[in-house]
């Protein structure tokens, strides 16, 4: 533990000593320390241009969505495809339609903008997502995801002030690689694990259960009557930066940090609105994290890989969703938010549009990498609009590619991070922020038509 905490230079009896022994004292800890270790280095290019979005609020179709189920539908493409679900509704824009569990989202198209034409073509979870949050194929570099390199550019090294990390996953982490890549832990997204539906939301090194804030506040007093180290060297400088870590860590698990994560802060009314479900509260959550000032939120919503009773789920999942994101949306835009916050719905890949009825499927749908979707709304993506189409029942790309690389890079350019300007990093190895056509990257150009 102390390793993960402060290197090499702290053992146990010394975290003892400064009351670090919860996680909030590993939170800040790792935090810290990597700060350190950055600052020793020289300092590095700023890849930045004027920025539209200062934040961003991925929502993480854990397992891959399938598209013809959800923003691209083909009613006339037969039973075959559509199964059960055969109607389309219309929205508030004009020519756009989307699945029929969607009715709220429908209401708010306007706002957002939907790709109906990104493909990638690899059909495994690990390398899809890989591709998906990073804009880059597979090499012999593992590549930080977009939410670490917003963290690179908006974080700690260029100024952000905020009371906990700069990316934030709710709540589990996405587990199919490594989010970082070559960046290193400081990159890492914080997972708050818990379940903000829950009271308490149980973050992770902030919220304790089982323990209660007067017994954590007699821990802190019982160390510190036992400091006899502190008493005796008042002024020693390497033990005032563990108090201050210390009341860091404290401050975290007893300041506004905590409530930050609280979605009981809000009315009733509100988080009603949202849904009393995992996916709803944190929505809300995220929509809290982003008004502070955190630059790159990911809501990891799970439950989405469906080879088995995919209609089924669909039936449960969908009306969650549709509560959870337009909530989302309309919120923000009520607050003067979403101009500034790009909300990004994706996942992996799409889902075999063909029903796959056979045994042991039963009416499921597979990975499809093909052809699937992706929404984009908020932080100078126009609302309203489609990109690209599928052919008639959802197989192929039918007009406009749009690569992952093509998604990522206009969302850099919205943030005010060139895609084709340095990416510091601690090895001193000369990258980009994206690739290139001239690497051999694929590419359909930038989403200009939208943003």
């Amino acid at each position: 533990m102390s390793e993960y905490v402060f290197g090499n230079e702290m053992s146990r009896r010394e975290a003892l000593k400064a009351g670090l022994l919860g996680a909030a004292g590993l939170l800040f800890g790792q935090s810290r320390h990597a700060e350190a270790a950055a600052a020793a280095q020289p300092p590095a290019a700023v890849a930045t241009k004027p920025a539209k979005a200062r934040a961003v609020i991925q929502i993480w179709m854990w397992g891959g969505p399938c598209h013809i189920d959800t923003f691209d539908p083909k009613p006339d493409a037969g039973y075959d495809y559509t199964g059960p679900f055969k109607t389309a509704i219309p929205t508030n824009v004009d020519g756009i339609q989307i699945n029929e569990f969607l009715p709220l989202l429908a209401k708010q198209a306007d706002k957002f903008s939907i790709i109906r034409s990104m493909t990638h073509g690899n059909n495994s979870h690990e390398t899809a997502s890989y591709m998906v949050q990073t804009g880059r194929k597979p090499d012999r570099l593992v590549y930080p995801c977009a939410g670490a390199v917003v963290a690179l550019f908006k974080g700690y090294d260029r100024g952000y002030q905020g009371i906990v990390p700069p990316y934030i996953v709710l709540t589990r982490p996405q587990g199919r690689f490594s989010e970082a890549g070559f960046l290193g832990q400081k990159y890492k997204p914080f997972a708050t694990g818990g379940d903000p539906a829950r009271t308490p939301f149980a973050v992770e090194g902030i919220v304790a259960q089982g323990i209660s804030d007067q017994r954590q506040e007699s821990r802190r007093q019982l160390l510190h009557s036992l400091d006899s180290l502190g008493k005796a060297l008042p002024n020693n400088p390497y033990l005032a930066r563990l108090d201050a870590a210390e009341s860091k860590a404290y401050d975290l698990m007893f300041g506004e940090a905590r409530k930050l994560f609280d979605p009981a802060q809000e009315k009733d009314e509100l988080r009603d609105k949202y849904g009393r479900n995992t996916f709803g509260q944190s929505c809300l959550v995220a929509r809290r994290l982003v008004e502070h000032g955190v630059p790159y939120v990911t809501i990891n919503y799970q439950g989405w890989d469906t080879h088995k009773q995919h209609f089924e789920i669909m039936r449960k999942k969908l009306p969650e969703l549709d509560q959870g994101m337009a909530t989302l949306l309309q919120d923000l835009a009520d607050r003067g938010l979403l101009d500034s916050t790009i909300v990004w719905w994706s996942g992996e890949f799409g889902r075999t549009p063909r029903v796959q009825w056979e045994a042991p499927w039963n009416g499921g749908r597979g990975h499809y990498g093909n052809c699937f979707c992706a929404v984009v709304a908020g932080g100078g993506f126009k609302g309203g609009r489609v990109v690209g189409a599928s052919d008639s029942k959802g197989m192929e790309v039918a007009e406009r590619p749009v690569y992952p690389h093509d998604l990522i890079g206009s969302m850099y350019e919205l943030l005010g991070i060139d895609p084709e300007g340095p990416m510091p990093n601690p090895r001193g190895m000369d990258i980009k922020v994206l690739p290139t056509v001239a690497d051999g990257t694929q590419s359909g150009g930038r989403l200009k038509e939208i943003m």
